[in-house]
């Protein structure tokens, strides 16, 4: 199904209908050759395409009898490979009948009185005049697989052969419903119910999740090792179940026509996904920004692995900002209404005015301030600011706040 939606199963054969998928996969040599060499565990004895199901499936059926093709389609296909006749062979054959185009040449309605109206619908669909009609294949809404392990897991890395098969599985429902999932779940049940006289749970479980949608099993199975190298499991598992907990309509992947856009190598969500399992959540945080004036409080860090994490990072920022902000701001001697941080500083910007946290009940005082960007001889470019006068002050205070590269 991840070549056409259209797949029924009709008598002893699965049906594909493709025709509105050749040019999406390059042609029909292509498609064939991607759905019978390149798709794993499909295994097709043998394999026909016609113009119609029909004339497909009694071409099949002379393949698999080692009958040859028939010059002409479908004159000349037997009655033989037509479901619909198999009841009324022997009458047919007795009055010289054979093929689908000697029964087509009879009278109508002496056929539909003698052999019914069905055997006529079946003529009419092989040749195209009529609408086949079947029961397609419908896959199920949630993927949600267990399988039986071949020998009993004694470790969570154990576990890993199933959770590659698994995960194939997971990739052509995943192509077939036109889905990207962002969140999984391993459940495992354990061959145990007690152990050293404690009891166990029936199950235990672990999650994977994703920042952005993927249909990539590659990275899935590197997210899976990684957190099952951290598992430990109370006893052995015989079943391992996976099932999807979150997905979201598959958009494809967005490539440039420009090469040094599409560079090769792992993803920064990939990466960092992987960092976050390896190193722990909390050990690999990004910044997201909030809304506030302040440029103390214009961001709070979160984990990386948080949804929506890397593409606030991505998001544009003012270029006046310095990229490193101090804990807390430095404050500057001042000499002659000058500050100085190892020596003197120039100014090089006018006065960029602030005035917030009026609206902050946690805040003793609002935020009165004046920025700049200063140079100093040894420390470089600087971004200072100047504290608004208060009444019962009678000089100006100076703090360095962040740092140019």
């Amino acid at each position: 199904m991840q070549f056409t939606p259209r797949v029924a199963r009709v008598d002893e054969a699965i049906l594909l209908e493709a025709g509105a998928s050749e040019r999406l996969f390059g042609g029909r040599q292509r498609l064939l050759r991607a759905l019978l060499k390149e798709t794993p565990g499909l295994q097709a004895q043998a394999w026909a395409a016609g113009p119609t199901a029909l004339v497909a499936l009694s071409l099949l059926r002379m393949k698999l009898a080692g009958m040859p093709a028939p010059a002409q389609v479908p004159e000349d296909l037997p009655l033989s490979t037509l479901s619909a006749a198999r009841g009324h062979l022997h009458t047919l054959d007795r009055i010289g009948c054979t093929t689908f185009g000697g029964l087509r040449s009879l009278p109508r309605a002496g056929v539909s009185r003698r052999f019914g109206a069905a055997l006529l619908q079946a003529l009419d669909g092989a040749w195209g005049e009529r609408a086949e009609r079947y029961a397609w294949i419908e896959l199920p809404a949630t993927f949600d697989q267990r399988v039986e392990l071949v020998s009993l897991a004694t470790s969570a890395p154990d576990l890993m052969t199933a959770v590659q098969h698994l995960l194939t599985l997971l990739q052509l429902w995943l192509q077939a419903r036109n889905l990207g999932v962002l969140a999984l779940e391993l459940e495992w049940t354990l061959d145990l119910r007690r152990l050293d006289g404690k009891p166990l749970p029936p199950h235990e479980s672990l999650q994977l999740r994703t920042a952005q949608p993927t249909q990539d099993t590659h990275h899935l199975r590197r997210l899976a090792s990684e957190q099952l190298a951290r598992t430990l499991i109370s006893a052995p598992a015989n079943h391992l179940r996976l099932r999807t907990l979150e997905t979201v309509p598959w958009g494809g992947r967005t490539t440039s026509l420009l090469p040094e856009d599409n560079k090769p190598g792992e993803k920064l969500h990939q990466l960092v996904e992987r960092l976050s399992v390896r190193l722990g959540e909390a050990n690999v945080t990004f910044p997201q920004p909030c809304a506030d004036h302040r440029p103390e409080c214009m961001q709070r860090w979160i984990p990386a692995r948080t949804r929506g994490a890397i593409a606030a990072l991505r998001q544009a920022t003012d270029a006046l900002y310095p990229p490193w902000l101090l804990r807390e701001p430095l404050k500057l001697q001042v000499k002659g209404d000058k500050p100085s941080y190892q020596g003197p500083l120039q100014l090089l910007t006018r006065a960029r005015r602030l005035e917030a946290a009026w609206w902050d009940t946690q805040v003793e005082e609002p935020v009165l301030r004046d920025y700049f960007i200063a140079r100093s001889a040894s420390a470089g470019l600087l971004w200072v600011y100047r504290e608004r006068l208060a009444a019962d002050q009678d000089r100006a205070q100076w703090f360095l706040h962040g740092l140019y590269a």
